[in-house]
């Protein structure tokens, strides 16, 4: 699996960061996400943190779910 991690900026004053598979043709469905970020760095570093955290459940053999299959919106 090859995730990335991706930071935009929305707005004026808050940035988005999500974690998605860089192979995956539908960008609208990550395994995680976080909004509302005050700056660009704090986003960064939180989406850094998550891929840490990620890394090691793929190492140990865990699955990844993505947003919407955890919230129970069809995809």
């Amino acid at each position: 699996m090859n995730l990335r991690v991706r930071v935009v900026h929305c707005g004026s004053r808050r940035w988005y960061a999500d974690i998605d598979d860089a192979d995956d043709p539908q960008p609208d469905d990550p395994f995680w996400f976080v909004d509302n970020c005050r700056t660009q760095p704090q986003a960064l570093e939180t989406a850094c943190s998550e891929l840490r955290l990620m890394s090691g459940r793929l190492v140990r053999g865990d699955r990844l779910d993505r947003v919407l299959e955890v919230t129970g919106v069809p995809v």
